[in-house]
């Protein structure tokens, strides 16, 4: 077996174990696969092995290996997880069922507007930036639930969950519990938090999707 392969099934049992200390049913938690920077040829292995859901990064890189994947394996789910551009909303909404990085007015009515040209209705979240860094993307936390009601009442945008990275070098487990009270306010029940280093601590705080990529396809080479 890949050792790809191998380290997926190490990941769902972990999933599954941290569901049933959570008094969680494992399915309630899905695994994204976050497969940026790796070509097609290191992604077949974990989708031979049943993966479907998989996350990107970047539109462009991902316009170049997912249609081609696509005709071969049926059923893939992707995620855009990384920050979206609005020269690159068209293409997001025509490549992706999930964009998870809405955290702006532009992008939410440059969306709107492309949802409507293109018929086509991807699932949408807010991301929400727990850590207030000025570096990283993301909506303010004080301000997440009154955004998410203008994205639904001015943009007619039905947001479907949260997502947030916590700082690198913080406990992640004070940011998963905002982002949880954040949703909880909101009307929301999607949360995508945690990443291959905390997945575990994230599900006992609620996420209903983790996404993990070193656990399964190893260091990356390189960053884009």
């Amino acid at each position: 077996m890949d050792h790809a392969a191998k380290n997926l099934a190490t990941v769902k049992a972990k999933i599954e174990r941290a569901a049933r200390v959570a008094g969680r049913a494992s399915d309630d938690v899905g695994l994204i696969a976050v497969s940026k920077t790796f070509d097609t040829h290191e992604i077949e292995p974990v989708l031979n092995a049943g993966q479907r859901v998989f996350g990107e990064n970047r539109v462009q890189e991902a316009q170049g290996k997912w249609p081609m994947l696509r005709e071969r394996f049926k059923s893939i789910e992707l995620h855009l997880i990384g920050p979206l551009q609005s020269n690159k909303v068209k293409e997001a909404v025509a490549l992706f069922d999930v964009i998870q990085t809405v955290d702006r007015e532009k992008i939410a009515r440059t969306l709107a507007d492309e949802i409507r040209k293109q018929g086509r209705l991807p699932r949408l979240y807010v991301q929400v930036n727990t850590g207030s860094e000025p570096q990283k993307a993301g909506i303010e936390p004080s301000e997440a639930v009154a955004f998410v009601q203008r994205c639904r009442d001015e943009f007619g945008l039905a947001i479907a969950g949260l997502m947030c990275i916590p700082p690198a070098q913080e406990n992640s487990g004070p940011h998963f519990a905002l982002l949880r009270k954040l949703s909880r306010e909101a009307g929301i029940t999607h949360l995508s938090m945690g990443m291959s280093g905390d997945y575990e601590t994230a599900i006992s705080f609620g996420a209903t999707e983790v996404r993990v990529g070193s656990a399964i396809f190893g260091n990356r080479a390189y960053q884009l």
